[in-house]
């Protein structure tokens, strides 16, 4: 029950939704308990029992034979003044209102209830996705996508499946069931009593099936996560999937996982098809067992209670085993929803491991140097970075180089705090950068990546993307210096043309354009180009880097570089292997030394 507690603090800011919903709750159980208690002197009516020299009662007692001596009272006097046809009719119409008054406070309860799964619903979702952007980069490098895809889809889902129902039964049932409960007392507490002995029986029953549901439901939903992600992958890469004729091979694995999927989910679904017809069976001989006990008090010789008032307490009873079936089903689906609940737990609870500290200084801009020292970095406990020392002034272009897999890109995403130091600092002007505001630091930055990124929206969008920017004229001067202006006027909307999803509208040289283009509006102090113009074709790269090169000059820019002939002119080049700086130079001075650097330029020059 912790986890349904978890999902009443979500709740709390639909305070007064609740409040209302268990008020109306109350009034509905309250009219739905006088409907039935109706039904005693409608019997007495019907099987004239009523005793017509009934006297006024001197005092009232709050008791099964005060209750009748009431009534009794009551219906003699109308029956003497109006006679039978007449108190029936009377009683027919309270039944009514009393039924009519029911179903109105059920709307109204329904209606307050709504906004709460509702609110409940988009605010778990909110938090899963401001999780999702807090987190750190080296989270999305182990975590499968098509998990956090269904903890964000599926498990919210059956939340409000499974939790949020429960919620609704946990307001609506147990004012009914305790003022059920109460009625049944005054009227017989002898029977009462020994309907309380029985319910535990079947209360035990029905949670020991609930925990192993809650074990499979779990399971259930991680395999789900599974089947999204092969999902995903397959989406992303169909191309090669066809080019390779890998159908057959992607398709089973999909399928295993699938019918994985399906054998455990069809076993949940069995068990909690078992809450329903166990609790009916249970209340069947709970109902008999009454039938038995409650018989056998009118049939004494000295009876303790009336007919009308047995059938009654068995009518009213009948009524609460839907409350009480009510709970065994509530419990059966917070614990399946439990399941859900700790997945996605798992996720807002994730280390964010790139804090804020609590007061962090301010950067309003970059003045002189970038300083890396003694920096390492383990990943996986594996040491990506070691010892790294580096010093980058204002304006300078340093360049880092080196075979694939060194750390090039892991030590230039930590200049934007993309990832922490295991151990050592990275400086800005002298301050460290954990003491700084994160979104000052990224405002000094422009990041240009290797795989164009840009989103479902328009090219403008994409180009003032972070920015409130409304004009034109700045939009279109980075589009032209990115050499991006003249196919962005040649689509049918112009800048206002949609790039489609991860911008497949476009050739690949083009996104790489509009990623520039970005980098270019920014116009930032502090430049990260990850082989920028890696995706254009010979002539498009020529102008590119021409447009960067004046980009650069009086900014400092950190490069990426693969192919030496775009950073043969940079201030400083840094030559990374196996995660360590190995060589520090000019272009000149590395080509004439022995070393890593002369073996990639002799490579490169070869081909």
């Amino acid at each position: 029950m912790k986890q349904f507690f978890e999902i009443l603090g979500f709740a709390k800011n639909y305070r007064n939704n609740v409040i209302q919903n268990i008020l109306f709750n109350f009034l509905t159980s309250l009219f739905s308990l006088f409907s039935f208690a109706a039904i005693a002197p409608f019997l007495a009516i019907l099987f004239k029992t009523i005793d017509q020299n009934v006297v006024k009662p001197e005092k009232f007692v709050l008791s099964s034979q005060g209750l009748l001596n009431q009534m009794n009272y009551f219906l003699s006097t109308y029956v003497a003044e109006n006679g039978s046809e007449a108190a029936l009719l009377l009683f027919c119409g309270v039944i009514i209102f009393m039924f009519l008054l029911k179903n109105a406070t059920t709307y109204f309860a329904t209606y307050h209830l709504a906004k709460v799964r509702s609110g409940v619903v988009r605010d778990i979702r909110k938090a899963i996705y401001n999780k999702v952007l807090q987190l750190p980069m080296s989270f999305f490098t182990t975590e499968r996508k098509g998990n956090i895809l269904s903890k964000s889809t599926n498990d919210i889902q059956e939340i409000e499946k499974s939790i949020l129902g429960a919620l609704e039964m946990v307001f609506r049932d147990p004012p009914k069931f305790f003022l059920y409960l109460i009625t049944l007392f005054i009227m017989s507490w002898k029977l009462t009593l020994f309907v309380i002995i029985l319910l535990p029986i079947s209360g035990f029953l029905i949670s020991r099936i609930a925990k192993s549901l809650k074990r499979k439901a779990k399971r259930g939903q991680s395999k789900l996560g599974d089947v999204l992600t092969l999902l995903e992958e397959t989406l992303s890469g169909i191309r090669i999937i066809k080019a390779f004729n890998a159908e057959s091979e992607i398709g089973g694995k999909f399928n295993k996982e699938n019918d994985t999927h399906f054998r455990i989910n069809t076993k949940i679904q069995r068990r909690q098809a078992l809450a329903s017809p166990l609790s009916e069976f249970m209340g069947a001989i709970l109902i008999s067992l009454i039938l038995w006990f409650g018989g056998r008090m009118v049939l004494s010789p000295e009876p303790t209670l009336t007919g009308e008032f047995f059938i009654t307490f068995i009518v009213i009873f009948s009524q609460l085993i839907s409350p009480a079936k009510s709970f065994s089903t509530a419990f059966f689906k917070i614990q399946k929803g439990a399941a859900s609940l700790d997945r996605i737990k798992e996720l807002l609870q994730e280390d964010l491991k790139v804090k804020e500290v609590e007061n962090p200084k301010t950067l309003n801009d970059f003045r002189q140097t970038i300083e890396f020292k003694n920096v390492n970095f383990k990943y996986d406990q594996e040491l990506v970075l070691k010892n790294v020392n580096l010093k980058i002034n204002k304006g300078e272009m340093v360049a880092l180089v080196g075979p694939s897999g060194g750390g090039k890109s892991t030590l230039a995403d930590m200049l934007p705090r993309f990832y922490d130091p295991t151990d050592g600092e990275i400086l800005i002007d002298g301050e460290n950068l954990k003491d700084l505001k994160i979104e000052d630091i990224r405002n000094q930055m422009g990041i240009v990546t290797q795989e164009s990124i840009l989103f479902n929206d328009s090219v403008f969008n994409n180009i003032t993307l972070g920015s409130d920017e409304t004009r034109e004229e700045p939009v279109i001067e980075a589009a032209k210096i990115a050499n991006a202006h003249e196919f962005i006027t040649q689509t049918k909307n112009g800048y206002n043309s949609k790039v489609g999803e991860r911008g497949g509208k476009l050739s690949g040289g083009q996104r790489q354009r509009l990623s520039i283009a970005r980098a270019v509006f920014k116009n930032p102090p502090i430049l990260i180009l990850d082989e920028a113009t890696s995706a254009l074709d010979t002539e498009s790269e020529k102008q590119v880097q021409e447009a960067l090169d004046n980009l650069m000059e009086n900014r400092t820019t950190l490069v990426i570089a693969h192919r030496l002939s775009t950073i043969q002119h940079a201030d400083k080049i840094v030559v990374i292997e196996n995660g360590e700086i190995v060589q520090v130079g000019k272009h000149d001075e590395l080509v004439t030394q022995e070393g890593v650097y002369k073996k990639l330029f002799d490579l490169q020059s070869f081909a």
